[in-house]
């Protein structure tokens, strides 16, 4: 059979939806290409030209990032505890998640409608911020401890609600045929359940990676001392001390030269966004699928 004749309506639709897709696609693109472009521009030319698409021998300077990693070691290490927070929470966000979305859509539960609903009630109520704190530092030993990182973003009801939406669309005839031959309830959700789940896991596993990698906050409240310090709340850190520098220098009269304080902001953008924004289109095609699924199937 020969190929169908695209039409002349059909070809202007396709053209022009290209166009366009082409166009939204440049305007998420420029702003990162010009965020690496004025990380590797000098001080002065940001501030009197502004960014720059192309870049000039004479404008060209690695200074933000020699001030960013003016301490190495402290940097390696903050990437360090980001990574094992970040892969360790996400392994369990995961297993949590999908354990629980598995329980609540299955048929035979008797109090799925109940326990969904404690669920769903904590997303409307919360008790607070201090009370939250009291209770992390006072009973639960969060001040300077690694596993205060983990936690506390351990589990999302909106990602279990995912969960939840995909599981229901799976046969529950499977469960009851491997229950059969003999598979318990571990072994069913290990075996049968998570082969099938891959959109699912690949959707939250971006999700929950994206918000263990761009936490500071759990840093700010728990930590209080640098040992535990992650990427981020080491960056905030790095850039609030060459601010204060930079003040001190304007009401004292130092001359410490001219501090590369928008090109280091940038430079940091870079160095907490570029791991994580590489893991992206190795999850892409399962994110949509497993976003419209979630969609279709709730």
């Amino acid at each position: 059979m020969g190929s169908k004749i695209k039409g002349k309506d059909q070809i202007i639709f396709e053209v022009i939806g290209y166009i366009l897709v082409f166009l939204f696609a440049l305007a998420c693109v420029i702003p990162f290409y010009l965020i690496i472009m004025g990380s590797f521009t000098k001080e002065s030319t940001i501030v009197t030209t502004g960014y720059k698409l192309w870049l000039t021998a004479k404008d060209f300077s690695t200074e933000a990032y020699a001030m960013a990693f003016k301490s190495p070691q402290t940097i390696l290490k903050a990437y360090g505890v980001t990574i094992f927070v970040t892969v360790v929470g996400t392994v369990l966000s995961i297993f949590l998640t999908t354990m629980t979305g598995y329980v609540l859509a299955r048929k035979d539960f008797p109090w799925k409608n109940g326990i969904s609903f404690f669920f769903f009630f904590t997303t409307l109520f919360n008790g607070g911020l201090v009370p939250y704190y009291l209770l992390c530092t006072t009973y639960l030993g969060f001040t300077n401890r690694i596993y205060s990182l983990i936690l506390p973003g351990m589990f999302s009801v909106w990602n279990m609600i995912i969960a939840k939406s995909f599981m229901k669309g799976i046969p529950f005839e499977m469960v009851e045929a491997a229950k059969i031959d003999g598979a318990g309830d571990f072994c069913i959700y290990y075996k049968v359940i998570l082969p099938m789940a891959k959109p699912l896991v690949a959707t939250i596993t971006l999700f929950v990676a994206l918000a263990y990698w761009n936490d500071w906050y759990n840093c700010m409240l728990f930590m209080s001392t640098g040992e535990h310090w992650n990427l981020q709340y080491t960056l905030q850190n790095i850039l609030n001390s060459s601010e204060a520098l930079k003040r001190i220098a304007v009401l004292t009269g130092m001359q410490v030269g001219q501090l590369p304080s928008e090109g280091l902001k940038l430079a940091m953008t870079v160095i907490a966004t570029g791991p994580i924004v590489l893991l992206y289109p190795f999850l892409q095609k399962y994110f949509v699928k497993g976003l419209t699924l979630g969609a279709v199937k709730g």
